[in-house]
Order: C-alpha cells, then sequence, then structure tokens
C-alpha cells in the first residue's frame, strides 16, 4: 500500500491511479459479485493476457483493494476476493454502471 507522501495531491487522481486501467475496473467488477478464481478471471475478461491480469491482482493486493486466499489443497486453490476497502468502492463501480445502462439507451 502506497504511504500518503507517496499518493498524489488531487483525490480524483488517486482513484484513477488506483483503479483507473480498464482491466481493474473490470476485475472489480467481478468480484463485486463473489469471489473468483485466476482461471475463472482469466476467461471472463475477453482480451486481457495473463501477465496483465497477474500484474493487475498483484498491484490491487499490494493497494489493498482485494485479497488473495490460498487454499491447502493438492493442487492449490486461489480465490481472489474485494477487500473492506474494495468493498467501499462499490458505489463507484454502480454509478458507473448505472451512467453506462443511461448512455447506452440514449444511443442509436
Amino acid at each position: 500500500m502506497l504511504t500518503r507522501d507517496e499518493l498524489p495531491d488531487c483525490p480524483v487522481q488517486t482513484t484513477v491511479q488506483l483503479i483507473g486501467s480498464k482491466w481493474k475496473l473490470l476485475i472489480l467488477r467481478n468480484l463485486l459479485a463473489r469471489p473468483w478464481r485466476f482461471n475463472e478471471l482469466h476467461k471472463s475478461l475477453a482480451g486481457i493476457s495473463q501477465k496483465v491480469l497477474t500484474d493487475s491482482l498483484r498491484s490491487m493486493e499490494e493497494d489493498g483493494i482485494i485479497t488473495r486466499t490460498v487454499y491447502p489443497e493438492v493442487p492449490p486453490r486461489v480465490e481472489y476476493a474485494l477487500s473492506e476497502l474494495g468493498e467501499s468502492m462499490r458505489p463507484i463501480i454502480k454509478a458507473m454502471e448505472a451512467w453506462g445502462t443511461d448512455y447506452k439507451s440514449k444511443a442509436e
């Protein structure tokens, strides 16, 4: 997690820095519903490479937005879920969903 001194002064810029990529937003969208395994996420996000998904998940975990749980099974099972901080982003994602739905309904 970044320190206060490492974050931008502008709060909007901070939010964009943390979740502003296309893939991070779509990962958040999926995790709003339930925990996901890596391969499930990869299959559900058409066009994302394994490297970008791995990097995005690691970054979001480091920023405290998601949690990664490893289950002691053979083969190992890993699940990604929203952390408490990630859950606090639910209204942001829901507002984006509502805006997108409204926009699409007006498009011809």
